[in-house]
């Protein structure tokens, strides 16, 4: 459990993070029993200790002694472990001294989350008694203060740290002396003189695995020191600064000056592509989150003055695209639903798709009702895994489905017009253009049918039969095909002759969006990345990578500072 906290809070290090406090409730086991740190509930705990601060004073004036020790105490019965330099910091932005000094002399940085590591392996080693002992101690160097009206903060602190040794020796002996002594280290009042959270990890990891095995992993560079960190519990993360736009696509833009043959055009469309990405840096979007799934959003389609959301959660939710807000909720499904389509036709209908091979067909028409106009099933056996993939065609719905077909459906009256076989595999993703149905499988491949007959035009892949990737996305416009791939490669196809295979993300691409020669994918790696195609054959120039999640936070909290005009929606799960 140790090693897994310590390796949670080097995740939130690798971002730029710093914890601030920790408590049991910020660490959380995965479906797989594993430890992982909860940021939400880090923000949480933050707010509940400057509200205890504000409690317990009046803003403005000084915190009495007696009123400091109870305030630790209530933090440690809490089970709620805060640095005393955050402590310090907290008290100054809220304008709050106390009687023993009002600062710290040290700033917050990465070696805060290395002291309330600490606090919460001794609690994991010692027990209750550590919490109980600490608590009866603090109050008591702060009655004996308060009697003789001053406190010596430095001394208490150094007795409070000799307490701690004293209580892990009476609980371990002599076992385990070199984590004892890692963590009395942790408890160091200067942050910079702590260990770092490498150090930590180490030391718990020898305990567990042999020298030879341990020397084949290295962490000394998994996080820069260097670049300051920015605190969860004192809100930086608002403060978070913007990248430098301007020197970045200097930098850029002079690589492609200075490329072999690289020409105005391509400097040019770098530019435009900067742009795009400098206007989320520049505050030009609003965000708009929009809850209500209990569990994964799996597809979007945008009509009727709607947006539809299917989910994992087996119903797909409506919201209006005035305000944005939640509509309806289409129920009915007893699978997951997998797929969403909208269908402008006599009459617009929403169509969706769920794992159990059901096909619900819904009236978007005002009032929305809570029974499908239509519904059935496709033929299924124990092979069979449901819908994957649909999209639509004049008056005919098509869907990629687990038994390795593609079924082309009225969606009038629901009857099967034809099923196309040919793939090996699952048929992952469906898209039109041009009279032509493309279809990716898992199987690696992607065939192109005829819309007016059905009939098989051409199947793209098969050279490759050695190195199979499942093509979990695809983009077509009138000559260019790209798909992307289970292995993290894109590749590229310009009427229908192959022209390159890249690898652009560490691990899976499951979106994927051309619009002329731009090229958005988005992948498990939580990374978005957009391309520029370049010129005939199709070279593919990298301009941009942007931290998914931590971007979105960032423009957020920013956005909630300074008002602007575009919207920009996100969609989440529970998770």
């Amino acid at each position: 459990m140790g090693l897994e906290i310590c390796e949670a809070l080097l995740a939130l290090s690798k971002q730029g993070l710093i914890a601030g406090c920790l408590g049991f409730s910020c660490f959380t086991l995965d479906d797989f029993g594993h430890l992982y740190v909860d940021s939400n509930d880090i923000l949480v705990m933050g707010r509940k200790v400057v509200t205890s601060i504000v409690q317990v004073s009046c803003a403005g004036r000084r915190i009495r002694n007696d009123q400091l020790g109870v305030f630790f105490s209530d933090l440690l019965k809490s089970n709620v472990f805060l640095g005393p330099e955050v402590l310090f910091e907290l008290l100054s932005i809220e304008g709050i001294g106390v009687e023993c000094g009002g600062e710290s002399g040290h700033s917050v940085e990465y070696g805060s989350d290395v002291w309330s590591l600490a606090c919460v392996l001794i609690e994991l080693l010692v027990g209750k008694q550590f919490t109980q002992e600490l608590i009866d101690y603090i109050q008591s160097v702060s009655a004996k203060a308060t009697e003789g009206n001053s406190l010596d903060c430095f001394g208490m602190y150094t007795g409070w740290v000799e307490k701690v040794r004293s209580l892990m020796e009476a609980k371990l002996g002599t076992e385990f002396v070199c984590l004892q002594q890692m963590l009395c280290q942790c408890l160091n009042f200067d942050p910079v003189s702590r260990p770092l959270l490498t150090d930590v990890w180490k030391c718990i990891r020898e305990l567990i695995f042999k020298p030879e095995f341990d020397n084949m992993i290295k962490l000394d560079n998994v996080v820069n020191m260097e670049d300051k960190g920015h605190c969860l519990v004192l809100g930086e993360m608002c403060w978070l600064p913007k990248r430098n736009s301007e020197t970045q696509e200097k930098d850029d833009l002079s690589g492609v000056e200075n490329s072999a043959g690289a020409d105005i055009d391509q400097v040019e469309a770098a530019s435009g592509v900067h742009h795009l990405v400098e206007g989320i840096s520049e505050k030009h979007f609003k965000f708009k989150d929009m809850q209500g799934h209990l569990d994964c959003v799996t597809g979007l389609a945008i009509g009727g003055g709607f947006l539809f959301s299917s989910s994992f959660d087996k119903t797909v939710h409506v919201w209006s695209l005035q305000d944005f807000s939640h509509v309806h909720t289409f129920k009915g499904h007893d699978q997951k639903v997998m797929a969403v389509v909208y269908v402008d036709e006599e009459a617009p209908l929403c169509i969706s798709g769920d794992s159990g091979g059901g096909i619900y067909v819904w009236s978007i028409c005002v009032p929305l009702g809570q029974e499908p106009l239509k519904k059935w099933n496709e033929l299924k056996d124990w092979r069979y895994s449901g819908i994957h993939a649909m999209t639509t065609s004049g008056k005919y719905l098509y869907t990629g489905s687990g038994d390795k077909t593609i079924k082309a459906w009225s969606f009038l009256d629901g009857t099967l017009v034809c099923t196309m076989n040919g793939h090996e595999s699952v048929v992952s993703t469906l898209a039109v253009c041009n009279g032509v149905l493309y279809s990716g499988s898992w199987d690696g491949t992607i065939r192109l049918w005829s819309l007016s007959d059905h009939s098989l035009l051409t199947v793209l892949g098969e050279d490759n039969a050695r190195t199979v990737s499942s093509v979990l996305s695809l983009s077509a416009d009138q000559h260019n095909l790209v798909t992307s791939h289970e292995n993290g490669s894109i590749k590229v196809w310009r009427d229908d002759v192959f022209m390159k295979s890249t690898q652009i993300h560490n691990g899976s691409i499951f979106a994927i969006c051309m619009e002329e020669k731009r090229l958005f994918t988005g992948g498990w790696d939580q990374t978005v990345k957009l391309q520029e195609l370049i010129g005939d054959d199709f070279q593919l120039c990298y301009i941009g990578k942007e931290s998914f999640l931590l971007d979105m936070l960032t423009e957020l909290s920013r956005y909630i500072i300074m008002k602007s005009d575009f919207k920009l929606i996100s969609f989440t799960g529970t998770g």
